[in-house]
């Protein structure tokens, strides 16, 4: 099926369930009709409820919320390592520089004129711009990153490799629900380094760096973002309250509506959010006696409303639900179970 049709997208989860990836309900239903009629001779297919892959990122630097120290610090296993680390969000320019490909994320040759470049258009400090150490882990994972904000630290280059493994691993699994980090600056900020390497090993520093990174993302207003659809309504004038109140049942927010002249029609354009978008066509269909027709397309993500650390708000249930599937466990993730006091 993925190779008659070159949309669908086929992938195998842990669980070992099949994914099926589409642009949009009605297409998924078409894969999974072709699927069974013309490639299984008419078999039984389980299909469980569609899934909508979510981020997590953050709202404020890391210690503006009083609750939380300014900078969060992890300790390795054997307790002769420490990190110390703060986290920030990351403009929005410079994430869809990251995910357009105008900002380069692989190994820099001119590290001076890249440094250059970030200040100029992201008003990045040039001296912070050359220390950036990793990107995050493609390809949903990338546009974060781990910048080197220390001041005269022995053996710091034989951990950044280390660090770097760590930081894509966050990046691909966040601590609300294990879904991909987006839009995070981390600043390594100072560390302490046991003077033999033995001491300082992958056992011990990995472990390390993943819970000082947890910590941050825990202490700096963590938010999950949702995926939103373009919607182009093209619909008749007689029936546009019909798509009105559809969109409103669904969370649609409309952007824009042009008249097509010369003809009785117009086009509704409205941002809707993909997870509302399911049985969508149909309330449609039904609302405006199949005199609209809905066209989607990706276009942006979106802080979903709601703190999900909160029980009752709908950020917290998509993390809940989230974890369920996952098989994580069914309660939420507690800051002082990965940030170490310093003693």
């Amino acid at each position: 099926m993925s190779k008659s049709d070159q949309i669908v997208k086929v992938t195998t989860s842990k669980s070992g369930e099949n994914i099926v990836s589409g642009a949009g309900e009605l297409h998924l239903e078409i894969c999974l009709k072709d699927l069974r009629e013309d490639f299984m001779n008419n078999a039984e297919i389980i299909v469980s409820e569609p899934v909508v892959s979510f981020s997590e990122t953050i709202s404020q630097r890391t210690g503006e919320d009083k609750k939380f120290p300014t900078t969060c610090v992890a300790k390795s296993p054997n307790r002769h390592n420490r990190l110390l680390v703060r986290a920030s969000p990351l403009s929005e320019a410079f994430v869809k520089g990251i995910e357009e490909g105008t900002i380069h994320t692989g190994k820099v040759s001119d590290v001076t004129t890249f440094a250059r470049e970030l200040a100029n258009k992201y008003d990045w400090d040039v001296n912070e711009a050359k220390k950036i150490w990793t990107f995050g882990c493609p390809p949903d994972g990338l546009p974060n990153v781990v910048v080197d904000v220390t001041k005269g630290v022995q053996f710091l280059h034989e951990i950044q490799e280390l660090v770097g493994d760590a930081f894509r691993e966050v990046t691909k699994s966040g601590v609300l629900c294990g879904e991909p980090l987006r839009g995070v600056r981390y600043d390594l900020e100072d560390c302490t380094l046991h003077a033999d390497g033995v001491h300082r090993g992958p056992g011990q520093i990995i472990p390390c760096a993943k819970k000082v990174f947890y910590a941050c993302q825990l202490a700096s207003g963590p938010k999950l973002l949702e995926p939103m659809y373009l919607v182009d309504i093209t619909t008749s004038m007689g029936v546009q309250s019909g798509v009105y109140s559809t969109l409103n049942a669904r969370r649609g927010v409309v952007v824009d509506i042009q008249e097509k002249p010369g003809t009785p029609l117009s086009v509704i354009r409205a941002y809707l959010p993909v997870l509302d978008s399911f049985g969508f066509t149909q309330l449609l269909r039904e609302k405006t006696g199949g005199k609209a027709f809905p066209q989607m397309k990706f276009s942006h993500w979106k802080e979903m409303p709601g703190d999900p650390m909160k029980e009752g708000t709908l950020a917290y249930t998509s993390v809940m639900k989230t974890r369920r599937r996952k098989g994580m466990k069914e309660e939420l993730p507690v800051f002082n179970d990965y940030y170490d006091k310093l003693r």
